[in-house]
């Protein structure tokens, strides 16, 4: 007769686990996701308002008036959706986290039948199931932190910092924002235009290698999307600005 532990581990149990050959990024924090798109919205929102100011034949001061208001009001807004969005998401799970507290505490024998179910229906065997959920009942926190992952999908260890993807998303939509207006702190005229117009495409294909780095997918692919999407929006504001022209 096989030892209990002998089917626990299955039909090979001289595999002893070893050092795992891949690991896996956290992407449920929402700081990563903070930084590399508010780079991408800084850069774009306000390349597009710097050319499209500069198209209007405005003076290099009001260029640069522009551009500092895009870059202010831009992050500040960023990081307060930012905070707003992330706080109300993890309110919500710590909400449903509290119910599954309470029925953990006024039902334990169902929602322990309950996790055998599911483990039934994810191809575990009945005997096996029920084992696997009644140790998993013996301690309060692996009890939630299983039904959690189970029944709700999440993490209670990991819901994310709200003030953390607000500050990155400020910094890193500043970041975005300054790289084309860094031109018209020193000159204007047409060398400011061109020189945004040159920082803005090799920050484009540094944001789109860095986005094809987290989603492994290929680079030259990314950089080009990302050159395309900021060159077609500057490329629109540029040519309203030159239409409507500013009296000064």
């Amino acid at each position: 007769m096989a030892r209990r532990s002998d089917a626990l581990v299955g039909p090979n149990p001289d595999l002893s686990p070893g050092r795992p050959d891949h690991h896996h990024r956290d992407i449920h924090g929402g700081t990563a996701r903070a930084a590399v798109f508010g780079v991408s919205d800084g850069l774009v929102s306000n390349v597009s308002l710097i050319l499209g100011v500069a198209g209007a034949q405005s003076t290099g001061g009001i260029v640069r008036l522009a551009g500092l208001a895009g870059l202010i009001s831009g992050a500040v807004s960023m990081a307060a959706g930012e905070y707003v969005s992330m706080q109300a998401q993890r309110e919500l799970l710590e909400r449903e986290l509290d119910v599954e507290r309470r029925a953990l505490a006024r039902r334990p024998h169902v929602e322990q039948v309950e996790l055998a179910h599911i483990y039934e229906a994810r191809g575990v065997a009945p005997d096996v199931a029920r084992e696997l959920a009644s140790h998993m009942m013996r301690d309060p926190d692996l009890a939630l932190e299983t039904h959690a992952r189970e029944e709700l999908g999440i993490d209670p260890n990991a819901l994310g910092s709200p003030r953390g993807a607000a500050i990155w998303s400020f910094l890193a939509f500043a970041l975005g924002a300054l790289i084309p207006l860094l031109p018209w702190l020193f000159f204007d005229g047409g060398g400011a235009t061109l020189t945004s117009v040159v920082l803005g495409a090799v920050a484009a294909v540094s944001v789109g290698v860095l986005l094809a780095r987290f989603t492994d997918r290929p680079r030259w692919r990314s950089g080009v999307r990302q050159v395309l999407i900021a060159m077609v929006a500057a490329g629109v504001t540029y040519a309203v600005g030159s239409v409507v022209g500013v009296s000064v």
